[in-house]
């Protein structure tokens, strides 16, 4: 069956052309000598992304595969202006990237609801003669064409926009705890990857507060080699201010296992590293407070840790009262403003983004089309209406 959650797109751009200038003289009885009346051409219309909070994916847009925006109208006499192209607004889930499918190059993107960003601008409508009349020349013949269209391949990335980012091998309780502190309802079972797609969920807090939390698909040990699913998801991560790491309390060597899944984040971005962690030991409802001080001294001492059970409950209110205080932080929203991923885009790694568009069986290339089946309006000659005086 396949998934409602697409967070990968490819798609061909293309805005308007402006339309043509006129290049006509006014000629009619009683006024032969009119001189030049040229309107101007109509400016090709726009793509534009608009940030929507209603979308959660790139659905939307997995098989739209070239959008246009229309072409400008050329201008006619009487300086008649050519008709302005409309513009085309694509929207997108806030926390939408943007990149230049073929050089890799970070082009944009869209952070937050109703933000507009201009992806490519249509052409200006060019001059009609009428615009260049002087006192020395009275009847210019000639007129400007309409600026070109810009056109472009475009990759579309989702990164989920989410106070706290759940990091886990699978099988860890991550899906259990958003569950559990949240309206959230991922699937849960006893068996490894059952999560197969990220999900949010608004955990709720005193005094009406709340905060995000983003539940992505586990990883594994060589998941930045391919195996499993890979770090494919970890993108939605990336803009997280907090990460909470999740180690099922039965685990042999619960540090060990932190430090592969700490391993495998700096393998996909070493930029995470910098993210202040909160380490929560998971199932721990079977543990007594004697076992659970036994482990505490084997644990990382870098980072706050919190014994949790999010079947029967125990340790969830501390466990929000630690993200809580990690998430307003002096430090942490200092980390956040700062953060390189805030505000210098690595470029995309093309080879890394064919592999995963591969996975997802959106690997082939884009057809592009002639002119001729693409133009949305006709292109119209240049004109030249010139009557001959008896």
């Amino acid at each position: 069956m396949e998934s409602n959650f697409v967070d990968y797109v490819k798609i061909y751009c293309r805005s308007g052309k402006g339309g043509k200038g006129s290049m006509h003289l006014r000629h009619v009885k009683y006024n032969p000598n009119g001189g030049p009346d040229g309107g101007d051409g109509g400016k090709g219309g726009s793509i534009i992304l608009r940030g929507n909070h209603n979308y959660w994916t790139l659905l939307h847009l997995k098989y739209e595969r070239h959008i246009f925006a229309e072409h400008g109208g050329n201008g006619g006499r009487d300086k008649c202006h050519g008709t302005d192209g409309k513009d085309v607004y694509i929207d997108v889930p806030c926390g939408t990237v943007v990149y230049n499918a073929e050089t890799g190059k970070y082009v944009c993107d869209v952070t937050y609801d109703g933000q507009e960003v201009m992806l490519l601008k249509g052409g200006r409508g060019g001059l009609g003669n009428f615009q260049f009349r002087t006192a020395t020349n009275q009847a210019p013949r000639y007129a400007q064409p309409g600026e070109p269209m810009q056109e472009m391949t475009v990759i579309l990335e989702l990164k989920l926009l989410a106070d706290v980012g759940l990091v886990g091998f699978p099988n860890a309780g991550k899906s259990t705890l958003v569950s559990s502190l949240s309206n959230a309802r991922p699937k849960i079972a006893n068996y490894p990857f059952t999560t197969m797609e990220p999900s949010l969920g608004i955990v709720g807090y005193r005094d009406n507060k709340s905060f995000v939390m983003a539940d992505i698909p586990g990883i594994i040990e060589g998941a930045s080699e391919g195996k499993g699913l890979g770090l494919r998801f970890l993108r939605h991560i990336e803009r997280n201010s907090l990460l909470l790491f999740m180690v099922p309390g039965d685990t042999d060597d619960i540090k060990r296992e932190y430090e592969i899944l700490l391993n495998e984040l700096a393998l996909f971005n070493p930029e995470l590293l910098d993210k202040h962690r909160v380490l929560a030991v998971t199932k721990c409802d079977l543990l007594d407070e004697e076992l659970i001080d036994m482990l505490k001294e084997t644990l990382p001492q870098d980072l706050p840790v919190v014994f949790i059970s999010a079947v029967s409950g125990f340790g969830l209110e501390e466990l929000k009262d630690v993200l809580w205080r990690e998430l307003n932080a002096e430090s942490n929203k200092l980390a956040v403003l700062t953060s390189e991923d805030s505000l210098v885009h690595r470029d995309k790694d093309m080879s890394r983004f064919a592999q995963e568009l591969a996975d997802e069986g959106e690997d082939e290339d884009i057809e592009y089309l002639d002119d001729d089946e693409i133009e949305d309006i006709e292109d119209f000659e240049y004109e030249e209406d010139l009557e001959a005086e008896d």
